[in-house]
């Protein structure tokens, strides 16, 4: 069965809703240019209200790896999720398992995976003018091709309109979204998060 990961939370409210609607994991932005962008006490209240065997994210842009990896150990991270121009150095150095994303123009933008040993890789639609975040999709063939490479996690323009039809072309391990299922950035909509899991998930 597909994971799915409802990022961008900014509340326990919304943690809870995600979480009971079948999430198994929450990703929390560590951004500052993200309008769900989220400091670290607000985050580390976030972490320590979660039930047992839910899977906490952090995503990065370009941050200092210290900052990274302090993060991560004051918030509780399971997980960090580097979303810049990180190298394989930075990702080796990383204190956590890593998820390394990769905005995808087109076939060109798959070519350094194999350089990167982490955890699994986020492929994200391309934009000049955002890390993520934006609700853009890109051809999901080229996720099939990417699944060479190890564990995909979909992400860029899902909804709950195209979760399905995105999970039955790619099969990917995962899929990741954040604006699909917002009434405003950083606050999620109940019924959008619902459906979106109950068809990511087949159910």
């Amino acid at each position: 069965m597909t994971r799915v990961k409802i990022c961008g939370i900014t509340s326990a409210c919304d943690a809870r809703l995600a979480v009971e609607a079948g999430a198994d994991a929450i990703g929390l932005i560590f951004f500052e240019k993200s309008p769900r962008n989220v400091d670290l006490e607000q985050a580390a209240r976030i972490v320590a209200e979660l039930p047992p065997f839910i899977q906490t994210v952090g995503l990065f842009v370009n941050a200092p790896l210290d900052f990274v990896n302090e993060t991560a150990d004051r918030v509780g991270l399971d997980l960090v999720q580097l979303h810049g121009e990180e190298t394989p150095e930075f990702c080796a150095a990383v204190r956590r398992r890593v998820m390394k994303a990769f905005r995808v123009k087109g076939a060109e933008s798959l070519v350094p995976m194999p350089s990167y040993r982490v955890a699994g890789y986020v492929l994200d639609a391309y934009s000049p003018n955002a890390h993520g975040g934006t609700g853009e999709r890109f051809d999901w063939d080229l996720a099939v091709q990417a699944k060479n490479y190890g564990p995909i996690v979909l992400a860029g323009g899902l909804t709950p309109e195209n979760v399905a039809d995105a999970v039955a072309q790619v099969v990917p391990y995962g899929v990741d979204v954040s604006s699909g299922v917002e009434l405003s950035p950083g606050k999620k909509d109940p019924e959008k998060v619902r459906q979106f899991i109950l068809r990511a998930k087949g159910l």
